[in-house]
């Protein structure tokens, strides 16, 4: 069986993700860094749905830990679907903050930094070597790299530097057909950064082609297809899936 890992499983898009890949026959392992009840959750949604999924703890701004968080994946893998290997990795576990450039500190600075570009960097470096040939790797984005958004600039400058990491991962992965693939989400309905206000979502609805803002599952369903082979012949790309979000 195909198995991918989804950081930042418990909630939001990488819940969402979880949920549809596990539907598209995908086993999936996903991740949390605190709110293991909300892991177990999604997990015991997909296993009512007749899929397998596990949750495992992970922070992915501690670097340290990957190797154990290796070890531990190479055993759900086997005792969960008998597998040596994984199909696909989305790095999606972050989370946002709103603070001008002149009012952020080192510490906001590098915590930012950790989670949304050191972390990816590193966890795709240790789990390489379980990545099956033929693998898919999905990067959260953001429409921020794009349109400049006040109070967003160092979430922003991360996920950027996201972007043009998965162009470098895409052609030095390329030996084993490695496919990595970028998902620039535009204003979509979750809990990041602390959720959305009725007039913030009136704002957002306001600038973004379609009238509205978008849905967890709306991106979800673009990651399930890059992971499977209605993606197949997709590498190297940034997808914004933003509803044509300031156009």
């Amino acid at each position: 069986m195909n198995v991918i890992v989804i950081t930042g499983g418990s909630r939001g898009i990488g819940a969402s993700a979880a949920i549809e890949c596990a539907r598209r026959n995908l086993g999936v392992v996903l991740t949390y860094n605190q709110n293991a009840e909300a892991a177990f959750d999604v997990v015991r949604q997909i296993v009512d749905e007749g899929g397998k999924a596990v949750a495992l703890p992970l922070d992915v701004a501690e670097v340290s830990t990957f190797g154990s968080f290796k070890d531990a994946l190479e055993n759900a893998l086997e005792a969960t679907w008998g597998e040596v290997g994984l199909s696909g990795l989305v790095n999606n576990a972050g989370y946002g903050m709103y603070n001008p450039i002149v009012a952020t500190t080192e510490a906001e600075f590098d915590g930012l930094m950790n989670v949304h570009l050191k972390g990816p960097f590193f966890l795709t470096q240790a789990l390489l070597p379980l990545m099956n040939e033929g693998a898919c790797i999905v990067n959260l984005t953001s429409a921020t790299t794009r349109v400049a958004t006040p109070g967003v600039a160092p979430y922003a400058t991360f996920k950027g530097g996201l972007e043009v990491l998965t162009r470098y991962m895409a052609a030095e992965f390329s030996a084993r057909r490695i496919r990595v693939n970028s998902v620039s989400p535009g204003p979509i309905r979750t809990e990041l950064g602390g959720g959305l206000s009725d007039e913030f979502e009136s704002l957002l609805a306001s600038q973004t082609a379609l009238g509205r803002v978008g849905e967890p599952q709306e991106v979800a369903r673009v990651i399930a297809s890059l992971l499977t082979l209605d993606g197949g012949w997709i590498n190297a790309q940034n997808i914004e899936v933003s509803g044509g979000y300031i156009i």
